[in-house]
């Protein structure tokens, strides 16, 4: 079996899909993305075609490695989105080919059913009570808020309040029945971090994500002796040795690998086998569109340390379209208690409604983030 052709496609919301076929008639799909960089990392999959093209798809680590050592410089956001998207649509064609799912080739499943959470209150969180109990009318047992909108590097104590208010209103709308997370997008510094995670103490969170930039790794290890609640991050760091001082540190509780970004479903179940010898627990990170949540969910059924599976339906990112929108059979992801079954169809478990995706190309998008400045006219973080 020969790889014969790599075929991408820009989507809406703001996605970028991969179509990977062979000489066999076992095509494959990966998702590689950076989010506001769809073209850029469309140009990076274009410069991989050099060391995939005519190359035996079912050979993974060994392309990895081309890919990845291939090239003087590596790592970073564009390659390893690139690399992930094309390992996901290799391990996608090997498992079609085998008649199996992915999960299967990486030692079986471990648990049969996922737990996922939901995303409420947009980027600047607001009406968070309100559709945290639709959130549990719907099913889920656990959801996720950014914490705040723009912050300076030492804010007023009314941001502090706010935060508060938000999330007391959630407790008292729908109190211990809903597990709660705190996205912070690193959008604070340490000595706001370190305030915030004092307050916030007594509402008993799920886990707090980003509390600062994943740079300041130094920070995670101060701010982990200011708090009892989980700590997270990981969203931003790129293949194993992105993760290896931040998990030496031991200022997380929680890493979360992106399938998409990371370097694809082997490399994040190698950086989840790291992270177990450390006593932590993993969360992908899954903001995307349904081939990147397929991807994650073939990991974490195979993956002992895996805590909870985000995802992006009806997220505040996906105007226009949403995951469903481009699968054939979108009981795929169907969630029942707050989680999703495991997918017994072979390679990554969904169709891909390819008819659909090369409709919607033909729109495409141009998604950028927002840029944000505080009232003195300076950048801050989104």
């Amino acid at each position: 079996m020969k790889i014969t052709q790599l075929e991408l496609f820009t989507v809406p919301p703001r996605w970028l899909f991969l179509k990977v076929s062979t000489d066999a008639g076992v095509v494959g799909w990966g998702e590689p993305i950076v989010e506001g960089r769809a073209e850029t990392v469309a140009a990076a999959v274009r410069e991989l075609e050099y060391c995939l093209l005519g190359q035996d798809p079912r050979h993974i680590e060994d392309l990895w490695q081309v890919m990845y050592r291939g090239g003087f410089y590596r790592g970073g956001p564009v390659l390893t989105s690139a690399m992930s998207g094309v390992e996901q649509a290799l391990w996608d064609i090997k498992a079609k080919a085998l008649g199996v799912p992915i999960y299967d080739l990486l030692g079986g499943p471990v648990r049969n059913r996922m737990r996922v959470y939901s995303w409420i209150g947009g980027d600047r969180p607001a009406d968070v009570a309100r559709m945290a109990r639709e959130r549990l009318d719907q099913g889920y047992s656990a959801v996720k808020t950014n914490a705040t909108a723009e912050c300076a590097w030492i804010d007023s104590p009314k941001v502090v309040d706010e935060v508060c208010s938000r999330l007391q209103a959630i407790r008292d709308e729908v109190g211990l029945d809903l597990d709660i997370a705190v996205d912070f997008h690193g959008r604070i510094h340490k000595a706001m971090a370190r305030v915030m995670m004092k307050e916030l103490e007594a509402f008993r969170l799920f886990f707090i994500e980003e509390p600062v930039l994943c740079e300041n790794e130094d920070a995670f290890v101060e701010l982990r002796r200011h708090t009892s609640t989980p700590i997270a991050t990981g969203e931003r760091n790129f293949t194993r040795w992105g993760f290896k001082n931040l998990l030496a540190g031991g200022g997380v509780d929680i890493i979360q690998p992106d399938v998409s970004h990371a370097g694809g479903i082997m490399e994040c179940h190698k950086i989840a086998a790291m992270a177990e010898c450390y006593d932590v627990a993993i969360a992908p990170h899954c903001p995307l569109g349904p081939i990147a949540l397929a991807a994650c969910l073939q990991l974490d059924f195979c993956t002992h340390n895996a805590l909870i599976q985000e995802q992006s339906l009806g997220i505040h990112y996906n105007q226009g379209s949403d995951l469903l929108d481009y699968l054939t059979d979108r009981s795929v992801f169907a969630y029942e208690n707050g989680s999703v079954a495991r997918p017994t169809g072979p390679g990554l478990g969904i169709e891909v409604n390819e008819e659909r995706v090369r409709a919607a190309a033909q729109t495409g998008h141009q998604w950028r983030n927002p840029v944000w400045r505080l009232p003195d006219g300076t950048v801050t973080e989104w």
